[in-house]
C-alpha cells in the first residue's frame, strides 16, 4: 500500500462523504501522519508503514464524519503564519485577512513616541492579534476573548511566535478588560451569524466550531451593537473600529450602527469574494 495507492482509496472514501477537497484533504492527513511535506509524499514508492497506515486510517475516518481538515491537523495557516489551534477556537478564514490588511492600512504612520495601541476583541486563536503585530513592530496589541479556553490558545500561539513583549492574550467580555480612551484601533471578527442560520450550514461548522464564536443573535448582530455602544469611550480622539458581519445587508446595518453610535467618517470595505463585508468608523 503505497501513499499513492491509500490516498486515492481515501479520497474515494472522503468524496462519497461530500467532501469537495477530498483528494488534497487525504494528501494532507498523509502528510501530516509521514511527517512530511505534501509535496514530497510521492517521491517513495515504498509501502506505508503499518503504524503510519492505522494512523492514516483513523485520520481519514475522522475527516469522513466531517470533522475540519485543520483541526484533525491542529493548525492552520493565516497570513504567512502558522497557527495552532483547538475545538475551543474557530478556524481562522482567509477572508479575515482582508480585515487585517485593511486594519494595517488605516492605522496611523510609524511615529516616535508611545507606539500605537490595538485591541482584538473576539481574539479566538489570536491570529489577527499576531498577525498585525508580525507586520507591524512599533504595534502593543490585547488580544481579548470571553472564552478563557480561547485566550489560553491564543497565549500559546503569542509564545510560539514570540510576539510575547508586544501581544497580550486576555480572558475577557469584549471591551471589559480596555481602559477608557486607551487605544487607537479595536478590530473585530465577532460573532455574527443569525441564530437560526447555524443548523444549515455544514457539519465543519454546526458540529465543530464553538458556538459562542458564531451565534450573533436573533439578527446576527448583537455583539456588533455592543461594540459600537461601547467603543468610542474606549478610543482615543480619532481612534478606529473595524468590524467584520456576514456581508451584504448585514455589513450596511453595522455601518448604521455605528453611525448612531456616533462614529464619523464610516466606511464599508470587501472582502475577496467582492462581498462588502467590513465596516469601520472613527471615533
Amino acid at each position: 500500500m503505497t501513499p499513492r495507492v491509500v490516498v486515492t482509496a481515501a479520497a474515494d472514501v472522503l468524496r462519497a462523504a461530500g467532501i469537495d477537497s477530498a483528494r488534497p484533504d487525504a494528501e494532507w492527513l498523509l502528510a501530516d501522519v509521514l511527517g512530511v511535506r505534501r509535496s514530497a509524499l510521492y517521491l517513495d514508492d515504498c509501502d506505508l508503514p503499518p503504524a503510519a497506515a492505522v494512523a492514516y486510517a483513523r485520520a481519514v475516518r475522522r475527516r469522513q464524519a466531517r470533522e475540519p481538515l485543520q483541526r484533525i491537523l491542529g493548525w492552520e495557516e493565516f497570513h504567512g503564519l502558522r497557527f495552532y489551534i483547538t475545538a475551543a477556537v474557530l478556524v481562522p478564514r482567509p477572508e479575515t485577512e482582508v480585515l487585517v490588511e485593511w486594519a494595517l492600512a488605516l492605522l496611523p504612520a510609524r511615529m516616535t513616541g508611545q507606539p500605537p495601541a490595538v485591541v482584538d476583541v473576539g481574539t479566538g486563536s489570536g491570529c489577527i492579534a499576531c498577525a498585525l503585530a508580525r507586520r507591524r513592530d512599533d504595534l502593543r496589541v490585547m488580544a481579548v476573548d470571553v472564552s478563557i479556553e480561547a485566550a489560553a490558545v491564543a497565549r500559546a500561539n503569542v509564545d510560539a511566535l514570540d510576539l510575547g513583549r508586544r501581544v497580550r492574550a486576555v480572558a475577557g467580555d469584549l471591551l471589559g478588560p480596555v481602559r477608557g480612551g486607551s487605544v487607537d484601533m479595536i478590530v473585530s471578527n465577532p460573532p455574527y451569524l443569525p441564530t437560526g442560520l447555524l443548523p444549515t450550514l455544514a457539519p465543519e461548522v454546526t458540529d465543530h466550531e464553538p458556538r459562542q464564536a458564531l451565534d450573533g443573535g436573533a439578527d446576527g448582530l448583537d455583539v456588533i451593537r455592543r461594540l459600537c455602544r461601547d467603543g468610542r469611550s474606549r478610543l482615543v480622539p480619532g481612534g478606529l473600529l473595524l468590524l467584520e458581519t456576514a456581508g451584504g445587508g448585514q455589513a450596511r446595518m453595522a455601518a448604521g450602527l455605528l453611525n448612531e453610535a456616533g462614529f464619523r467618517d464610516v466606511v464599508v470595505h470587501n472582502d475577496l469574494a467582492g462581498i462588502t463585508r467590513f465596516v469601520a468608523g472613527r471615533a
